[in-house]
């Protein structure tokens, strides 16, 4: 019976204890609950995995842009290393040919500007000297009038004598020479530098720093020759010595000589270890060009500078006298109508002042008497080139080193105005037995 009452207890018990057992429905939601939390756990891992793979990339690609970009900076220098040698002298010549054609095209306005100049004031100062010296003729006649008469023609004649003193202090017709020489200097240099750069268009040729440099110090020359502004650094229009005018740089000689030329140079036999046949040189046209530079020297560069000394004194003496002559009017023409002795010569003496002093200003600035001069100057010039370019051929020991020696006697005879064969007369003038006394023939035809 204890036993019976036992067991019934404990059966209260565990049924007390023990939950029911849970509906297939509620079995079948806590499942889908299971898995569903579960694919929402794959997701945010699927998805934490996608964002740490995709950051991954990124960082990755960002390395390889600037990976990339370097790769990029190292071939382009590579590219600059690789190309021609060359290629920048090119464009520094492209650049100087076009600076020398637009120096030329100014250097051209502004000639035919002081040509205007000079006719302009030829004409206005004449006219002024003409009108005074008329109105003191006619000063003394008008007795109503004299005071307005003798007042006019002393201004106008000042006014002439100021501007006649000025307009011969500037020489505006060798301003002009000036202008139209460095004209053509500036084609001529464009011309060069565009014969280079064709030349260095064609295969195996390449342009060096050298070809640059020279353009360059031509370029420097010719500024410095022939100024574009008028002041303050127009050149003197009188000056104390007569010299060529110099558009060109120094000529650069080689330093080096070869043992062969010290040997020859040392010996009386001959006068030079160039005198055989090479690069078109041979011993006769080396006679030749010294022939050449010997009469160039002592007659045609001598003459050009003679004549324009001779030029250059008459230019300062008429240079002065004009605004002396019109100054002299000008104070006469105040004493016309006065008493005495002064008033009786005083508008003869206005008129002739005035009548001389135009006189004088025609034959300055009408005859430009000024572009003489500087004519000869630029003459002088052309033959001082020719001698150094003569001398720095002959001074070169390497005959492969020199202009070819056909081409330069071409170019010599075409500068002289003469043909190759008339040089071959100067080999004589070479000899020292020959003096500058017995040279009677100019080198020069054309100038």
């Amino acid at each position: 019976m204890e036993g019976a009452l036992a067991r019934s207890l404990a059966t209260a018990a565990a049924a007390v204890m023990l939950p029911p057992p849970p509906a297939a429905s509620s079995l079948r939601r806590r499942s889908s609950s299971r898995v569903a939390a579960s694919g929402l756990r794959a997701s945010v891992s699927a998805s934490t995995a996608t964002s740490s793979t995709s950051m991954a990339q990124l960082v990755a690609a960002g390395s390889g842009i600037d990976e990339l970009r370097l790769v990029d900076e190292r071939a382009a220098v590579a590219a600059l290393q690789l190309l021609p040698v060359g290629g920048c002298e090119v464009e520094k010549l492209r650049a100087v040919a076009e600076a020398a054609a637009d120096r030329a095209e100014m250097h051209d306005i502004i000639g035919r500007q002081r040509d205007n100049w000079n006719h302009l004031l030829l004409h206005s100062n004449n006219s002024l000297l003409l009108a005074a010296s008329l109105m003191a003729a006619l000063a003394p006649t008008a007795a109503p009038t004299v005071v307005a008469l003798k007042t006019s023609a002393g201004v106008l004649l000042a006014s002439a004598a100021v501007t006649m003193a000025a307009v011969n202090k500037i020489q505006p017709s060798q301003l002009a020479e000036e202008q139209r020489n460095a004209t053509r200097l500036w084609r001529q240099l464009e011309r060069h530098v565009r014969a280079t750069l064709a030349h260095a268009a064609a295969p195996a040729t390449t342009t060096t720093k050298a070809d640059v440099h020279d353009a360059m110090d031509r370029v420097l020359a010719l500024d410095a020759a022939y100024p574009l502004p008028l002041l303050p650094v127009m050149l003197d229009k009188f000056p104390k010595a007569v010299e060529p005018a110099r558009w060109w740089p120094p000529t650069k000689k080689h330093q080096q000589r070869s043992p062969t030329k010290v040997a020859a140079t040392n010996g009386t036999a001959c006068r030079r270890a160039t005198s055989m046949a090479g690069n078109g040189w041979t011993q006769e046209l080396e006679e030749e060009m010294r022939g050449i530079l010997r009469v160039i020297k002592a007659k045609d560069e001598n003459e050009y500078v003679s004549v324009g000394k001779l030029v250059l004194a008459v230019n300062k003496r008429l240079a002065v006298a004009g605004p002396v002559l019109a100054g002299a009017a000008a104070l006469a023409a105040a004493f016309i109508g006065s008493a005495g002795e002064a008033g009786a010569w005083a508008s003869g003496a206005a008129v002739l002042g005035g009548a001389l002093a135009a006189a004088v200003n025609t034959v300055e600035h009408g005859g430009q008497v000024g572009m003489v001069f500087e004519l000869c100057r630029n003459v002088a010039g052309i033959y001082r080139k020719m001698q150094e370019d003569i001398e720095a051929n002959l001074e070169e020991a390497d005959v492969e080193r020199r202009e070819n020696g056909e081409v330069f006697e071409t170019k010599v005879a075409l500068q002289l105005g003469r043909s190759t064969s008339e040089l071959r007369q100067f080999r004589a003038m070479a000899s020292p037995a020959v003096k500058d006394e017995d040279i009677r023939e100019f080198a020069g035809k054309l100038v």
